[in-house]
């Protein structure tokens, strides 16, 4: 039996990617310091151009902030429909190169090339090859890493940053990580940063050397997995979208403009919010037994409410009624400023098809409601309560995924 060959990992990660879209789209903000956000009062920076990073804008930042950084800030309302056809494109590009691919965000994806590397000539111009493809078929740039992992890979993709392409040699690792911060890891976020510093380690090589007895003790089981962070090792396989688990729920939620105490108001704004998850459930050929409904007060505390419905359930009305139903039930002692519903407890739509005319009737008008505003834009055809809804033009999670379904992995 032959020994298997050692994994070759390619990370694609699109640069600024909203705001290269909207360059494309409009070629008079190229060059210039521009961001891309919600449409609401309160929305944050989602993505910043690199000439708007310069003035120090960031993704999360408040666009008040943003505008005092950098005065001549361009301010472009996201347009979630073009990031996701672009999306799919570049999705389609890097299939061409191998079958193993996992979309890990709207704007990034890993790559297992290990079994096209003589077809292809070699890591290097794989990745050469995926940012000429993506730019002249997109207009789009994008960095690219590529090492013997997931971990490493995505490392890679951000050292050059943009229009990068880095190769990591396993023999030059170690040098690198040994005075690499710790937040250069994927994983490692602001909090875990300052615990670990607390305890005297700041770069990857001191995180490696760390006995992982004393990792545990401060961090639990996953004390084991930061250890083998620090050196440079990750056993995670490239998970295509057709072999992920199945998804645990389907949710969106909605930060209001402003608070809201008003119930009939926010009535209409439960009703969008089911029809988003009724549509992804649909599309993802899912349906689900528990719904629940979130409520942020105005002092952010936050509480969730549960029902379980007596039979899975696909349809837009059915997660509305239940929210609603919820809703009513509850005090508002407070206005809100965000609402959320969910599907949990999911099973395949396919397996919930009647003999009742009635709802085969049902789940036509519902494919026939989604294919119109798949094809000609979102709310095209909606329930009568929507018309009068207040504006509300949610953005793009950074998870979400050409299927419209949430995966947990």
């Amino acid at each position: 039996m032959k020994p298997s060959l050692p994994k070759t990992i390619l990370h694609v990660d699109m640069d600024a990617f909203f705001a290269s879209v909207e360059q494309v789209k409009n070629p008079a903000l190229r060059g210039k310091p521009m961001v891309v956000t919600g449409a609401g009062s309160r929305t944050v920076i989602l993505t910043a151009s690199y000439e708007a990073r310069a003035f120090g804008v960031r993704t999360g930042m408040k666009v008040p902030e943003a505008f005092r950084k950098c005065p001549q800030l361009i301010r472009v309302q996201a347009d979630n429909a073009a990031y996701a056809a672009a999306c799919n494109r570049i999705m389609e590009i890097l299939r061409r190169y191998t079958p193993e691919v996992e979309v890990f965000s709207i704007d990034e994806a890993f790559l297992d090339i290990t079994g096209s590397l003589s077809l292809f000539g070699g890591a290097e111009p794989i990745g050469r090859s995926i940012k000429v493809a993506i730019f002249a078929e997109l207009g789009l740039p994008c960095s690219v890493g590529i090492a013997p992992n997931k971990l490493l890979a995505k490392l890679a993709s951000g050292l050059q940053k943009p229009n990068g392409l880095t190769l990591l040699k396993p023999d030059l690792i170690p040098a690198l990580l040994e005075e690499l911060p710790v937040e250069s890891l994927c994983g490692i976020g602001p909090k875990l940063k300052l615990k670990l510093n607390s305890l005297g380690i700041h770069t990857c090589g001191e995180l490696g050397r760390t006995p992982v007895s004393t990792l545990k003790a401060a961090f639990g089981i996953a004390g084991e997995r930061l250890s083998a962070m620090g050196r440079g090792e990750d056993p995670g396989e490239v998970v295509p979208e057709e072999v992920k688990p199945d998804p645990k729920s389907v949710g969106h939620s909605m930060t209001l403009a402003q608070d809201v105490s008003d119930r009939a108001r926010l009535s209409v704004y439960l009703l969008q919010l089911s029809e988003k998850v009724g549509r992804r459930l649909r599309r993802g050929g899912w349906a689900g037994r528990v719904v629940t409904l979130t409520l942020r007060n105005q002092d952010f505390t936050t509480h969730t409410h549960q029902h379980r419905l007596p039979s899975p359930a696909w349809e837009s009305r059915k997660i509305y009624e239940a929210a609603q139903a919820l809703f009513q039930s509850i005090p508002l002692h407070q206005p809100i400023r965000l609402l959320g519903v969910s599907m949990a407890d999911l099973v395949p739509k396919g397996a919930q098809s009647s003999l009742f005319p009635e709802a085969n009737k049902s789940e036509r008008l519902y494919e026939a409601l989604d294919r119109v505003n798949e094809r000609f834009g979102e709310w095209t055809l909606t329930w009568g309560s929507l018309m009068e809804r207040q504006d509300h033009k949610g953005v793009l999670s950074p998870a979400w995924r050409p299927d419209g379904v949430r995966r947990y992995l």
